[in-house]
């Protein structure tokens, strides 16, 4: 049977002063402040993130690249209050989810769910790419990662192992991930520290800081070049959810993991912004050796400066960005995992995605579901072709900027009765996240145009960018899946509101 909590919201869209959360079955209580913190940092896969957007940001922006940095920043902080604020109210590891279709039905809450899934299993088939790639970089010459079967092979292994590792239960997932944390933190810093030393003994075609570099009346002299660079930074950030989905297994579940996410997207702005300028220093914006300019360097910075920097010592950097890829393929399964559990749950999908194993109390069957998909997705992109799967993946902030905003948008709808109550609540429940849910439709849309133009990326279908063909594909394919769900039997009842919430099933 499945128990139900009810956590005080402050009221709701039907005037209610609460919500109810049933419980469902998972590890109660065994992750902590700094467990959220770490696990929202570790997620977004900060030093890679870094490395492979780097030199994008400033072939557009140039030396105003840590101020891009910075705007590119405040849509997610402010989504980031949506979810802490919602959370507080409904600690469901649903999350997107489950929010949507509190504030706006069954359709919303569905197309929600589905949006974070696809973001998880298209982004894990990218990190997998990376982690095969970035292994057989470290042995003998890495001429064997050019070897597609080998990638991808690799690949595979590792999303089978961080798969397995989040079934054992979230403890073991814990600890691998601090270790790995741990790993790429202290390699980034020993980077860090070694420019610091190189720029302090005069870098000999580096750059002083200069101000300018914060000022937006210089940056909007180029409107256009300010919003492409927004859109390239703000999905760097992307990942920082992922303590909210393990609210259920949180401390503390309607404050903890809220108070996670904003510290772990604050300090990641902080990392991101004194890496971009101690790099920008050394390295410079040139478009030669290892300036950061050269569009040779521009899909990975350190891996172009890491011998100049480290000397002997360069491998450090390819173990950093490998650790980063890992854990970030760990805590991307985790809240696809739970968001299908909680789908299974209420309802939306069959009863067996909510199924949590007795022995470990993880999301089982959702687990090992979300783990198949992404082999047969990276699997099948691989060989079908890579260059297609590049362009899936650029399409991944169409599915960011949808699920965000639409949790933007719930937060304002769900708390509109309580806005007026005090300057706090009109603030972090209303304006802020309407402004984040705003700015991120408009990311939606100018992105879907960028990727509308055959120019952009390496494919085009029927004379459209392939990016944008994939993304709408994907898209639109979690409307079909809505719709099959409507009439199926075991799901037609979450649409209809003729069934009750399911019960946690255990066992398997």
């Amino acid at each position: 049977m499945s128990t139900e909590t009810s956590t005080p919201g402050g009221g709701s869209a039907g005037g209610d002063p609460a919500a109810v959360v049933p419980s469902k079955g998972l590890h109660a209580g065994i992750l902590d402040l700094g467990d959220s913190v770490m696990l929202g940092l570790a997620s977004t896969a900060p030093v890679y993130s870094l490395a492979a957007t780097l030199g994008l940001i400033v072939a557009v922006n140039g030396n105003y690249t840590p101020l891009i940095l910075i705007l590119g920043f405040l849509p997610v902080l402010f989504i980031a209050y949506a979810f802490r604020e919602l959370n507080s109210a409904m600690p469901d590891c649903g999350t997107t989810f489950f929010w949507a279709r509190k504030a706006f039905g069954p359709w919303a809450g569905w197309l929600g769910g589905w949006g974070v899934a696809l973001a998880g299993i298209v982004v894990l088939a990218n990190l997998a790419q990376i982690a095969g790639k970035y292994l057989w970089l470290l042995i003998g010459d890495g001429s064997l990662a050019d070897n597609t079967w080998l990638v991808t092979a690799t690949g595979v292994l590792f999303i089978v192992f961080m798969t397995y590792v989040n079934h054992r239960g979230i403890r073991l997932g814990e600890h691998v991930q601090r270790t790995l944390t741990y790993i790429q933190y202290i390699s980034l810093g020993i980077f860090a520290v070694a420019i610091v030393f190189r720029i302090a003994g005069g870098a000999p075609e580096g750059q002083a800081f200069d101000f300018e570099w914060f000022n937006p009346a210089g940056a909007f002299a180029d409107p256009g070049a300010v919003v492409h660079g927004v859109l390239l930074a703000l999905f760097i950030y992307w990942g920082w959810d992922t303590c909210l989905a393990l609210n259920e297994e949180t401390e503390n579940p309607a404050k903890t993991p809220g108070r996670g996410a904003v510290i772990s997207a604050s300090v990641l702005v902080a990392i991101y912004v004194s890496v971009a300028l101690l790099v920008m220093m050394y390295a410079t914006i040139g478009t030669d050796g290892i300036g950061l300019g050269n569009e040779a360097n521009q899909d990975d910075v350190f891996l172009a400066m890491k011998d100049v920097v480290l000397g002997p010592w360069g491998w450090l950097i390819i173990v950093a960005v490998l650790a980063s890829v890992l854990s970030s393929t760990q805590t991307t399964i985790l809240p696809t995992a739970r968001g299908t559990l909680s789908m299974g749950v209420h309802g939306a999908l069959p009863a067996r995605f909510g199924k949590v194993h007795e022995r470990f109390m993880t999301p089982g069957f959702s687990t090992q579901v979300m783990g198949a998909v992404a082999v047969v997705y990276y699997v099948a992109m691989s060989f079908l072709s890579e260059n297609l799967l590049s362009d899936s993946i650029s399409a991944i902030s169409l599915f960011i900027a949808f699920y965000y905003a639409l949790t933007g948008f719930s937060c304002v709808w769900f708390f509109r009765s309580t806005l007026k109550d005090s300057a706090r609540n009109l603030w972090f429940r209303g304006i802020l996240p309407l402004l984040g849910a705003l700015s991120l439709t408009a990311a939606f849309f100018i992105s879907a145009v960028q990727m509308w133009d055959p120019a952009y990326g390496d494919t085009q279908i029927f004379g459209i960018g392939g990016a944008f063909v994939s993304g709408v594909l994907l898209l639109a394919l979690g409307v079909v899946l809505a719709i099959v769900c409507r009439f199926a039997p075991s799901t037609r009842g979450y649409f209809t509101g003729e069934r009750a919430e399911a019960g946690v099933v255990r066992g398997e």
